[in-house]
């Protein structure tokens, strides 16, 4: 005889339903939005000034309302004073070797007779134009792009390099151990639950010879 037993029925994980799928969506989203949002600003602030050679700069005043408020990033490119044009951001410094710089609208050029040239600037907010023409020793470069609001976390990041980058990496490196791990464990977990449903479902007992089961012979 063949004796049969029916494996018992796996469980399922339950899926995440109500609440807990909307808080762990949530959770997700701002992990995921947060980690971009960081990479996106190391890019514009670090990463590509540097690339580049261009320098960021914050702007603080408001001469360059409403087109660059303060707080915007600028990002200067070094650029040869033969290609400077009317209508251009330029930043120069307000005084040759220090370190204090303007960045304003060109909005003429004059040509010595010796072929130099200077610039007269304005800001888009100011009624007059600069004080004095400034001369190609005291351009630092053209604004090459600028982004709103960053501007503030170039100040942050300038004024303190020193511990807010490798900060910033650690976090990163944190946030990526952890999600690697998580993954690892689901992982895991998923091929044991594949395991445990794909095990044997019938168990056969010892098969018996002879009279067949529930039958008494006897001679007489």
């Amino acid at each position: 005889m063949t004796l049969t037993r029916r494996a018992a029925p796996s469980r399922r994980p339950t899926p995440r339903t109500g609440w807990r799928a909307a808080l762990h969506a949530v959770v997700l989203g701002l992990s995921t939005g947060l980690l971009l949002a960081v990479v996106g600003v190391a890019l514009v602030v670090i990463v590509i000034p540097k690339a580049t050679g261009s320098t960021p700069l914050t702007v603080l005043t408001q001469s360059m309302e409403p087109t660059l408020p303060p707080g915007t990033l600028l990002v200067v490119r070094p650029t040869p004073v033969d290609a400077i044009r009317v209508g251009d951001v330029v930043t120069y410094q307000i005084e040759s070797g220090r370190p204090a710089v303007v960045s304003h609208r060109v909005v003429s050029i004059a040509t010595a007779s010796d072929g130099t040239r200077s610039f007269v600037l304005r800001g888009d907010n100011n009624a007059v134009a600069d004080a004095a023409a400034v001369v190609p020793g005291q351009v630092r470069g053209v604004v090459w792009y600028s982004v709103p609001g960053i501007g503030w976390v170039n100040q942050l990041v300038n004024g303190s390099r020193s511990w807010l980058v490798p900060m910033i990496a650690g976090v990163l490196l944190t946030y990526g151990a952890v999600m690697i791990i998580a993954g690892t464990v689901s992982a895991a977990r998923r091929r044991r639950r594949r395991a445990r449903r794909s095990g044997p479902r019938h168990v056969a007992g010892p098969r018996r010879t002879g009279q067949p089961h529930g039958t008494v012979s006897s001679a007489g």
